[in-house]
């Protein structure tokens, strides 16, 4: 196996965790005009370092031409807005945020967070690199700047007066190629007592629920507590605060200051999940060496389903043009011979065809006119949210399908 250098450590990195072969980039939707055009694949693979314990994927397509444009609107969830204007509510109250702090979002999205702020009188600015997402947001009244986010920015904006006192990234640790000069601009944007919160799927999560599915180009890292934590003490940041959250299939909330302040206790959530972690094994190679054997399964049960429904003669239609969805479809071979379409809120991707699999993406209202037998929710995640809104589909017998963690048809 060719040695690959981590991206923390520089230690090399041979230790495969898990190979999906070769897919398209998940979000990397197509026009009718493309799909007679040839389609650019590339590895899809992680490994993990056997000295920081970091989960790397390898890395092959720039951060610009995957995220300067980009087609995921975290507003068209209507649960994880839900998610973000509580952590507003509670972080406003727990570190006493008002007209006169300074909060930073970065990868801020659509504003689907900071508006709850701005709402409450609270300064806020938003670091977005794709600039259409970025535009979006301004237009519901969140200052917002496309731009990425590293050591540069940070300099940039306390030569400007904007230190933080806090500063969120929910879903963003996993996305930057250099996460050494993106936590050094964490730790510097932030003023002496300030907090940074950062979501992220947990790790641990995704190997007991064999969430491969949340593998693709997009995520550079699958990122554990025992990994994080190493990273930000090299940059002076102390982990104080870990909450496990429901979101994203299993993900945790850290929160960290500086090494140098004391004013944030450190609670019980940091210990406890240290302790989970080592006892799954994560200091140890042979438990990332095992996670692909427990992939196979899935591709083939949802396989073997699709092939049942088509001797059945049952249509399959499927929910949420998702890249984890991409992920899933790809690796699993599906396309248009065994499932219909795929429908999505999102009016950016209505229109388009997924990637790879070149399922057309088509407004929700088509399942109603169509009646599919059956109705495979790709971003498990929210499956509830997705059955909530589309229970009518039982009006003629219709059923809900999970393929991850393995292959279920729900009541």
């Amino acid at each position: 196996m060719t040695a690959r250098t981590c991206r923390f450590c520089d230690a090399p990195v041979t230790q495969p965790f898990v190979d999906l072969g070769s897919t398209p980039l998940a979000n990397a939707y197509l026009t009718q005009a493309q799909l007679s055009e040839p389609e650019p694949r590339y590895p899809l693979r992680a490994f993990v370092c056997g000295e920081c314990w970091l989960v790397q994927a390898d890395s092959f397509v720039p951060p610009e031409d995957i995220f300067s444009h980009y087609a995921y609107f975290s507003s068209f969830s209507d649960s994880w807005v839900e998610h973000a204007r509580r952590f507003t509510v509670m972080a406003r109250e727990r570190f006493g945020l008002d007209a006169s702090s300074q909060v930073i979002e970065v990868a801020s999205n659509d504003g689907y967070l900071l508006k709850h702020f701005v709402a409450a009188g609270v300064p806020v600015l938003g670091i977005e690199p794709a600039a259409n997402v970025a535009e979006a947001a301004r237009q519901v009244g969140v200052p917002t700047e496309a731009r990425f986010f590293g050591r540069g920015t940070a300099q940039d904006l306390v030569g400007r007066g904007l230190s933080a006192d806090l500063v969120i990234g929910n879903n963003v640790l996993a996305h930057v190629p250099d996460i050494n000069d993106f936590v050094g601009g964490l730790a510097f944007v932030l003023k002496p007592d300030g907090v940074v919160s950062l979501e992220f799927p947990h790790l641990l999560r995704l190997i007991e629920g064999v969430q491969f599915d949340t593998v693709y180009h997009e995520h550079f890292y699958y990122l554990s507590l025992l990994a994080v934590e190493t990273i930000f003490a090299a940059h002076g940041l102390r982990i104080f605060d870990v909450e496990e959250l429901p979101t994203h299939g299993g993900s945790l909330r850290i929160m960290a200051c500086r090494s140098t302040s004391s004013a944030h206790e450190t609670g019980a959530g940091v210990a406890k999940v240290r302790a989970d972690e080592r006892a799954a094994g994560f200091d140890r190679i042979e438990t990332y060496a095992a996670f692909q054997s427990r992939v196979v399964p899935v591709k083939t049960g949802l396989l073997a389903f699709l092939e049942q429904a088509a001797r059945e003669g049952k249509s399959v239609a499927a929910y949420g043009a998702a890249a984890k969805g991409n992920t899933l479809l790809n690796f699993s071979g599906v396309n248009t011979d065994q499932i219909d379409y795929v429908v999505d809120r999102n009016p950016v991707k209505q229109g388009h065809y997924l990637p790879g699999s070149h399922l057309p993406v088509l407004p929700p209202e088509r399942i109603m006119e169509t009646r599919p037998d059956y109705l495979l929710i790709l971003p498990w995640n929210i499956r509830d949210e997705v059955m909530a809104s589309m229970a009518g589909i039982r009006q003629w017998g219709g059923r809900f399908v999970v393929a991850v963690p393995e292959l279920t048809v729900l009541p």
